[in-house]
């Protein structure tokens, strides 16, 4: 009984670990948001009043996130990093802080802040623009990531030709990288297709239920990326 009790209480310290993390409020907000925009398909209901509601809630923790992100594009590139590398890394950072920023002003509108309509609609579009150009970026720098850890894998496993890979620490943290810019990769990917059903680029193709599908997929993806570690893994 203490035992179950002992793993119970260790759970809930790492669900509370995890709630606290505005971080992970909001990809659950996310989830939310994009699971009505599914149901609804764009059409008036509850389902799309949730989402309404949801995405404008999702914007009060997005307020000042934009720094995040502009003090990654001022730091310094890690050194032995390759130039496309540092640009495409830079302009994921300048496009994903554009969009955050003016984010913010289309959440000053919808609260009846800012008072000029046109003007915030206009910016939400040059912001979803940034988000999809954000996705784009990201999307090539976890596909170069990706091989240069596959060419590494492929180098261990000729190594350890005639050992037991299993037991290899190198070897399964190289193969955990790979498998984590594997998901990363399909979130910037379908992130990519998302944002272009928000804009509506290809509206018999990528219809409000096909964009809130894979949003809520990626949120998803998010919120699993957030997960703490156990702790048995946590090791000195």
């Amino acid at each position: 009984m203490t035992i179950t009790l002992d793993a119970t209480r260790a759970e809930l310290a790492l669900l509370v670990l995890y709630l606290n993390k505005a971080e992970a409020r909001d990809k659950i907000c996310r989830a939310i948001q994009y699971g009505s925009k599914f149901l609804s398909n764009g059409k008036p209901g509850t389902a799309q009043n949730v989402d309404k509601t949801t995405s404008l809630a999702r914007k009060v923790f997005r307020l000042f996130k934009f720094v995040n992100d502009l003090h990654a594009l001022i730091t310094p590139p890690s050194p032995g990093s390759s130039l496309p590398v540092i640009l495409l890394g830079k302009s994921k950072n300048a496009l994903l802080s554009t969009f955050l920023f003016l984010d913010q002003i289309v959440w000053a509108s919808r609260t009846g802040i800012y008072k000029n309509k046109e003007r915030a609609e206009l910016l939400g579009r040059i912001s979803l623009y940034c988000w999809m150009g954000s996705s784009a970026c990201t999307t090539l720098l976890e596909l170069g990531e990706l091989g240069r850890i596959s060419s590494a894998v492929t180098k261990l496993e000729k190594e350890l030709k005639h050992v037991d890979r299993s037991k290899d620490e190198q070897y399964h943290n190289k193969i955990k990288q790979l498998n984590q810019r594997q998901l990363a990769l399909i979130k910037a990917s379908m992130d990519f297709v998302v944002a272009i059903g928000l804009l509506q680029l290809a509206p018999k193709k990528i219809t409000p239920r096909v964009t809130g599908a894979l949003g809520f997929v990626t949120s998803l993806i998010s919120c699993y990326q957030l997960l703490p570690a156990p702790a048995r893994e946590k090791k000195a």
